[in-house]
């Protein structure tokens, strides 16, 4: 087990809570009576059924106590303490890819509520690694599996 503190809003960390409750009181439930109908059929060493009913159980087991450690180590991000001073956690920041003038917003958020189809992107990514501390007008070059990108940061925001 590690206690690697992951950060969260309050909104994402619930959403987390919501989905280990459901694991917890419907998925486990539903692998158990399928684990028991199995078994019912017989012959345990020969029922493919009883087989992936269990396999399915041990994945379920494993998903939950990930969640579990995730939510003990879980922090919520004091939203109230966020300055538009320089990029932080749940800051939106607007960049301007210089090569190209493409401009792109995103909120930087922890890894476990990143979702680019939303505009939140991992603060550990190399892009939101390079964009904390930085302030408005700063330029800012990343590298990136296809090589390096320089930003120009627009504006930060809440």
């Amino acid at each position: 087990m590690s206690n690697q503190v992951h950060y969260f809003t309050a909104e994402g960390l619930e959403k987390v809570k919501a989905e280990l409750a459901h694991l917890i009181a419907v998925e486990r439930p539903a692998i158990s009576k399928a684990i028991a109908e199995a078994r019912d059929k017989g012959d345990l060493s020969e029922n493919a059924e009883y087989d992936a009913a269990r396999e399915a159980q041990g994945l379920l087991e494993l998903k939950i106590s990930q969640m579990q450690e995730l939510v003990a180590n879980a922090r919520i991000i004091d939203e109230s303490k966020i300055s538009t001073d320089q990029v932080q956690m749940l800051n939106k920041v607007k960049i301007k890819n210089v090569a190209n003038g493409q401009v792109m917003e995103y909120t930087l958020v922890g890894e476990k509520e990143a979702n680019l189809k939303e505009g939140k992107l991992a603060a550990q990514t190399p892009i939101g690694k390079a964009l904390m501390g930085r302030k408005k007008g700063d330029v800012v070059e990343v590298k990136v599996p296809s090589g390096i990108i320089k930003f120009e940061i627009l504006n930060i925001s809440i």
